[in-house]
């Protein structure tokens, strides 16, 4: 069994105007999701500098939970390209499990002074 880099319960206050999951707040969670992973490859700090190609394949609703998976597409010198998969397993069926979103981000090591710097 694979382990979630995060999973998170959806809240009525994540919703739009539709009654889904609003879509920036599964942005803002694979975006966490895809720093952990990151940080798992560096001892340094890393900044969020492309999310790309991000699929919404399905909606998530209020009560489902979501596990953000996540596996290293690329490291380079100084960035690391981090794809982000989404299921959820829904509040109505917690045997059903569907793929909701996915997306790559890429991150960039940075020192203190936010200047670019090695991944090791």
């Amino acid at each position: 069994m694979r382990d979630p880099a995060i999973r998170v319960m959806l809240l009525p206050k994540d919703t739009n105007a539709h009654g889904t999951i609003f879509g920036g707040v599964l942005l803002s969670q694979i975006d966490l999701a895809g720093a952990v992973e990151a940080r798992k490859h560096t001892r340094h700090r890393v900044v969020t500098v492309a999310m790309d190609r991000v699929d919404f394949h399905k909606p998530a609703f209020v009560g489902d939970v979501v596990s953000f998976y996540t596996s290293v597409v690329r490291a380079g010198n100084t960035s690391i390209r981090i794809r982000v998969t989404v299921e959820a397993t829904r509040d109505s069926d917690p045997d059903l499990t569907v793929l909701i979103t996915e997306a790559e981000v890429t991150y960039v090591a940075v020192d203190h002074d936010g200047r670019k710097q090695s991944l090791v």
